[in-house]
C-alpha cells in the first residue's frame, strides 16, 4: 500500500522491494505487529462494482503508459491470477490494477501522443496544482474539447473547465468506506444535511452524477439502484447488513483475527512464497532483483547541470491545516498558515543571505516558483523540501491568472520527461530534482497581501 514517500521518485519500484523484502527477511509478515495480510473483504468490494473484466482486450492495448507493464494490463493479470487463487477474489490494492500512467495521458491531451484524448472529467482533483509538470498540464487541458469537474470550490483547475458540477458536501452523502478493498474493516456515515438548501446550487453527489451518465450511455442495466443508499446496501448483503444497521453499528471489523494465513494458503504469487526473485517481474522482462538507479538529475549523472542548479529538490510533505490543494480558500486555516514554506538547512540559506521569513526563488531547468524561508535542521546540507499545493483564492480565478496557480505551486517546477519516469510503475519524480536558490524582492513577488 504505497503512494507516498519513495513512490514519488524514479527509483520507485527499486525502493519498495527493498522495503517490503525486509519484513519479510525477518519474518514479520502476518503476524501481530508485523506486515498483517489482510485477506479479502467479505463485503462486494469496489473492484467488483466496477467490472475490470469489460475492458476488452483489444482497448486495454491502446492505454496509454502500457510499456509500464507493471502498472498495465499485463502486469494485473499476473498479480490478480494469483491473488484471486489464494483470496477468493481480485481487489483494487495499488499497483495491481488497469490503468494509463495519468502524466503520459496529460501529454496525450496536450500533443497528440501517441493519439488525441479530447476529454477528461475530473472528480474531486485540481491537476492544476497536483499533477507534475504545471506547464504540460495546463497545455493538456485547454487542448480538450470537453472538460468537466465535479467539485465544490473554484479550484485553478474548475477555472478551466466547460462545465462545472457542484459536488456534494461530506456532510450531505452517505458514506461506506474501505481501505482499498485490502481490509475488512468498514465505516460507515449517514448523510447529515439536505444536498439542495434554498439560496444553493443544485449538489449532487458522485453516484447520481455518473448514473445519470451511465444511463445516458446506455448501461442501465449495470447501475440498477436508485441511490446511494441502496447501492451500499448492495455491497452489504453477503455480510447480512443494511446500510442503515452498520451506521448504527459506526464500523464494522472481525471479531476474530487470524495469523500467519500463509501456512494454510500459500502467498498470492506464482510460486506461493514470498518472492525475494521476482518471478513476476522476469516474466515482464525486469530485473527480479531490486537494484540502485541513480535518479537522471543527480550531482552524478547530471554533473553540468548541478554546476548551476546545485541543491537537490525534493518536494510532497504534508502539513497542518492543508492536505493536498485543499483549503487554502478556508480564511481561518489561511489566517493561521498564510504563506507557502521552503524548509532550508540554516547554514545553507546563511550562505545565500537568507533569514527565516525572506521570500526565496526556487528554480529549476523547468522554471521558478517562490515560497519563504524556514530554516529546518537535519536536512542535507545540499537538500531542499518546498511545500506543494499553492495556490491564491484572492487573486482573480480569470487567466493568465487561475488564483495565482503559477506563484507558489511546485509542480512548476516538476520533471516533464517520460524517459525519467520509474521503468515498470512509470512513478513520475516528484523529489530528486536539482534546483538554485536566491533571494527574492518582495517588489518582485506578483501577490495581493
Amino acid at each position: 500500500m504505497e503512494g507516498m514517500g519513495v513512490a514519488h521518485q524514479p527509483n520507485c519500484l527499486q525502493s519498495l522491494l527493498c522495503r517490503y523484502l525486509m519484513p519479510a527477511l525477518l519474518g514479520l509478515i502476518d503476524v501481530e505487529g508485523g506486515e498483517e495480510l489482510m485477506g479479502s473483504a467479505p463485503f462486494i468490494t469496489e473492484h467488483e462494482i466496477e467490472m475490470p473484466e469489460a475492458l476488452p482486450e483489444e482497448q486495454a492495448k491502446k492505454m496509454i503508459g502500457k510499456q509500464f507493464k507493471l502498472f498495465s494490463s499485463e502486469g494485473y493479470e499476473l498479480i490478480q491470477e494469483n491473488v484471486e487463487r489464494v483470496w477468493g477474489k481480485r481487489c483494487d490494492f495499488q499497483g495491481a490494477m488497469k490503468l494509463s500512467s495519468a502524466p503520459l495521458v496529460f501529454r496525450a491531451m496536450a500533443y497528440g501522443d501517441p493519439y488525441s484524448v479530447k476529454a477528461l472529467i475530473g472528480l474531486a482533483c485540481n491537476p492544476m496544482l497536483t499533477m507534475p509538470n504545471t506547464k504540460l498540464v495546463y497545455k493538456g487541458l485547454k487542448n480538450l474539447d470537453l472538460y468537466v469537474v465535479l467539485d465544490k470550490v473554484w479550484t485553478p483547475s474548475a477555472q478551466l473547465a466547460d462545465y462545472v458540477l457542484p459536488a456534494a458536501e461530506w456532510l450531505e452523502r452517505d458514506f461506506l468506506w474501505n481501505y482499498h478493498n485490502t481490509t475488512p474493516l468498514l465505516e460507515a456515515g449517514e448523510q447529515a444535511l439536505p444536498k439542495t438548501m434554498p439560496g444553493e446550487y443544485d449538489r449532487r453527489d458522485d453516484y447520481e452524477i455518473f448514473r445519470g451518465l451511465a444511463i445516458r450511455l446506455g448501461q442501465a442495466e449495470h447501475w440498477p439502484w436508485e441511490g446511494l443508499r441502496d447501492y451500499y446496501d448492495y455491497r452489504l448483503k453477503p455480510m447480512g447488513l443494511t446500510f442503515e444497521e452498520l451506521v448504527k453499528m459506526g464500523y464494522w471489523f472481525p471479531e476474530k483475527r487470524e495469523f500467519k494465513k500463509y501456512e494454510k494458503t500459500g502467498f498470492g504469487t506464482p510460486t506461493g512464497k514470498i518472492e525475494f526473485y521476482s518471478t513476476v517481474l522476469e516474466q515482464l522482462g525486469y530485473d527480479p532483483l531490486p537494484k540502485h538507479l541513480e535518479p537522471p538529475e543527480s550531482p552524478i549523472s547530471a554533473p553540468g547541470m548541478a554546476k548551476e542548479y546545485p541543491y537537490t529538490l525534493i518536494t510532497g510533505g504534508r502539513f497542518l491545516p492543508y492536505f493536498h490543494s485543499e483549503f487554502r480558500n478556508v480564511k481561518s486555516f489561511r489566517k493561521s498558515y498564510p504563506h507557502p514554506k521552503v524548509e532550508i538547512p540554516p547554514d545553507t540559506a546563511k550562505k545565500h543571505g537568507l533569514k527565516e521569513g525572506d521570500w526565496v526563488w526556487i528554480e529549476t531547468e523547468r522554471g521558478r516558483i517562490v515560497q519563504k524561508c524556514k530554516y529546518l535542521d537535519g536536512l542535507d546540507p545540499d537538500v531542499l523540501h518546498a511545500q506543494h499545493g499553492w495556490w491564491y483564492p484572492e487573486l482573480p480565478g480569470e487567466e493568465p491568472w487561475l488564483h495565482g496557480v503559477w506563484i507558489s505551486n511546485v509542480n512548476v517546477l516538476t520533471e516533464r520527461n517520460p524517459d525519467h519516469l520509474d521503468e515498470a510503475l512509470g512513478s513520475w519524480p516528484l523529489r530528486t530534482m536539482l534546483c538554485k536558490i536566491y533571494k527574492a524582492e518582495t517588489s518582485d513577488i506578483p501577490l495581493f497581501f
